[in-house]
């Protein structure tokens, strides 16, 4: 029965059985060291001779376990039976026992089949299962179902720009930029809460550390709320509990990154700042007035955040409705909407949602946009719906604050910009 690398040091004195890749070679004085890498980390081999296969190898080893202080984990294995499952030719693209941070990243991504192999990197998406699977795992236990919706639209009626167009038989449909309207209807349905973990798109024209054209929408909707104070509340769990999951479950992953996670308590202390009041903190923190909340400001008022309450995170709401989405809850002239920033960098977008058919009818000229155009959405307010609200968090931008990595993309595993669609 197979083992893995990291159960060895168990079978100290007795015999195993290894699958892996061939992470490393050194030979000395006719003796082959060997280190050979699985799903689980790494085990030295000991082969009498010379190794005959090339690195990325896939092998087949049985042997007895030894003590030796000076391998990995303290105990190596005697490779008395060896058999080549896989060859790998001999020169690689880029090397894959070595430190990723000194190969360039347009190396890492136009050799990422391959570059994923570094364990380091693999990391990245260790840790990103865990925050999937604890954010589901949050709302499952909130009383949330799992939905998926289409990502195929026939009506850009979530804006109308930055969408990708897609032949569809005879005519042009889009792809998505977040389930925003079916989220609403299945709320509307009698669900009352639901969520889903999927793609979003936005073709929009960005190349930067910050921007992916496609991503991972962590998305939330609830009905029967008060304010968006309610949703930032749900979020703060969410946080909580991906956090401690995160910490308990990738402990390894976050030391390889030199990374941690706030804990609960200082989750807790997350402040929420008012959009007029964020842009004062911030010219008083960058030395000159602002008008608007751009990236420069969004990593002030972290720095503030956490020199302040203990967190590099806040939550901005009360939004002027120019700057929100026509469905954003009205308050005067402000709305029920928030940000959420993280270690200087917005993860999440949400707030209240307009529910009155007569509310929506008034909202829809302000931004040029009729019932009409709308179709169907409009339904869902006509017919009765509660009051509700929701959110959405970026995948890749959590991961990419949680691990302290300098570029999305490093967070997204097959990432997509205006340039680069393969592999």
């Amino acid at each position: 029965m197979r083992t893995l690398a990291s159960e060895v040091k168990n079978s100290l004195g007795g015999e195993v059985e290894l699958k892996g890749w061939v992470h490393r070679i050194r030979e000395l004085g006719g003796i082959s060291f060997v280190v050979l890498r699985d799903r689980s980390g790494q085990v030295q081999l000991v082969i009498q001779g010379k190794a005959d296969f090339a690195l990325e190898s896939v092998i087949e080893v049985k042997g007895p376990v030894r003590a030796n202080e000076k391998a990995p984990g303290g105990v190596e294995v005697g490779a008395d039976a060896i058999k080549l499952l896989a060859a790998a030719a001999p020169e690689l693209p880029i090397p894959v026992n070595q430190d990723p941070d000194k190969i360039n990243l347009d190396a890492l991504l136009d050799n990422r089949m391959i570059s994923i192999r570094i364990p380091k990197l693999r990391s990245v998406f260790s840790v990103q299962s865990t925050i999937v699977g604890a954010f589901a795992e949050h709302l499952r236990g909130r009383g949330f179902t799992e939905i998926k919706t289409s990502k195929l639209i026939g009506s850009g009626t979530e804006g109308g720009t930055g969408l990708f167009t897609v032949d569809y038989f005879d005519t042009k449909v889009f792809l998505a930029q977040s389930p925003q309207f079916y989220k609403q209807a299945m709320v509307s349905s009698g669900m009352e809460r639901v969520f889903e973990i999927g793609m979003a798109y936005r073709a929009e024209k960005h190349d930067t550390p910050r921007h992916l054209n496609e991503y991972v929408s962590l998305d939330v909707e609830m009905a029967f709320i008060e304010d968006d104070r309610d949703l930032m509340d749900l979020e703060r769990g969410i946080l909580k509990h991906v956090f401690a999951r995160v910490a308990a479950a990738n402990a390894a992953d976050l030391e390889a990154w030199g990374a941690g996670v706030p804990s609960a308590e200082q989750v807790d202390r997350i402040p929420v700042v008012a959009y007029d009041e964020a842009k004062e903190i911030i010219s008083a923190q960058g030395g000159r007035k602002v008008f608007d909340i751009n990236p420069e400001g969004e990593r002030l008022l972290c720095d503030w955040a956490r020199d302040k309450h203990g967190i590099e995170a806040a939550f901005v709401n009360a939004f002027p409705r120019k700057h929100r989405p026509f469905y954003a809850f009205p308050d005067g002239q402000k709305t029920q909407s928030f940000d959420l920033l993280f270690r200087g960098l917005e993860i999440t977008t949400g707030g209240r949602r307009i529910n009155e058919h007569a509310m929506m009818l008034e909202a829809l000229p302000k931004f040029g946009l009729t019932p009409e155009g709308l179709g169907a959405y409009m339904d869902i307010f006509k017919y009765g719906c509660p009051p509700h609200g929701g959110f959405a968090i970026g995948l890749e931008r959590l991961t990419q604050k949680i691990l302290g990595l300098s570029n999305v993309k490093e967070a997204s595993l097959f990432p997509r910009d205006r340039k680069r669609v393969k592999p």
